[in-house]
């Protein structure tokens, strides 16, 4: 349980990081693009002895791989500007309920769980309401105002984006890492992606002056891109320590990081949700619950 712990403290100091940036003046961007070398050499100093990271380009998975280093890029680039835009809670609600779209492609396109009954289904539509309540607004008089269309496109661009790369990721993982036992490994791999095309996209906004470096942003890369890693590599030892039960492990995963996210906002920010935004965070709890059951029961 330590392991699953940890990685939910990691997965909201990541948060915690984003939130703080507009505070000290820090480009989020520079940070995000400068954190990957950082979690490269975290896991370098994680990897297990039994385990090594080689970087073949005759492999096809190797191409994969790195494709999927672009995807990590831009999600985790919406998802730091999500923090910003409309707070710590709802960037994790949007990140966190996107297992509907994994589990979806699970059942209907790689065929590898097919007894999903009533009440999954029912969690899965849950899981999309929840989204829309979340970004509901009212004005100051608390008159209705309907869904907040300049930040909807946030939220549903987190929940698609981190839906797409995490489907991608478990597709891959199945393909060619399973039986090998090499994810870390595999990780890196991805991470070697995310540093080749985010130093291009870095390099080419610099020389186009739509950035000026500053010191600041390469410090703060460190604080971001440990735990950054941290949060994957314990969520790897609690699936291990839970034998690959990820039906047990994910929904417990999933909801502590939506809970604490908004146990933290609300202490640490003052992030206030309205009426609607909190049924949408109980929602997304109770989706998540009712699409895992099964896993959990059978533990």
């Amino acid at each position: 349980m330590i392991y699953l712990i940890l990685s939910i403290i990691f997965s909201v100091l990541l948060l915690v990081n984003f939130r703080l940036h507009g505070k000290y003046n820090i480009s989020t961007f520079q940070a995000i693009i400068l954190n990957y070398p950082v979690c490269i050499i975290t896991g370098l100093l994680l990897l297990p002895d039994n385990q090594h990271f080689t970087f073949d380009l005759s492999q096809n998975y190797t191409w994969a791989a790195l494709a999927l280093g672009i995807g990590f890029v831009i999600t985790f680039l919406l998802s730091g500007y999500a923090t910003q835009r409309i707070g710590m809670t709802i960037t994790s609600l949007a990140n966190n309920i996107s297992l509907v779209i994994p589990v979806l492609c699970s059942i209907f396109i790689f065929k590898v769980s097919n007894n999903f009954d009533w009440l999954n289904y029912l969690g899965l539509f849950l899981a999309i309401v929840a989204v829309g309540l979340s970004t509901y607004k009212t004005d100051e008089t608390g008159e209705q105002k309907g869904i907040n269309l300049n930040d909807f496109w946030l939220p549903v661009a987190v929940f698609v984006m981190y839906g797409i790369t995490n489907t991608t990721f478990n597709y891959l993982n199945l393909r060619f890492v399973t039986d090998s036992g090499q994810t870390i490994p595999f990780t890196l791999l991805i991470l070697t992606g995310s540093v080749v095309s985010g130093s291009i996209l870095l390099i080419f906004r610099l020389l186009t002056k739509q950035e000026t470096f500053a010191f600041r942003n390469l410090i703060v890369a460190f604080p971001l891109g440990i735990p950054n890693f941290l949060s994957f590599f314990f969520l790897l030892k609690a699936l291990d320590a839970y034998k690959n039960n990820g039906a047990f492990v994910l929904p417990i995963y999933n909801i502590g990081v939506i809970l604490a996210s908004a146990i933290v906002a609300f202490i640490v920010f003052r992030e206030k949700l309205q009426k609607l935004n909190r049924w949408g965070l109980v929602l997304a709890v109770i989706a998540i619950g009712l699409i895992s059951y099964q896993g959990i029961l059978a533990m």
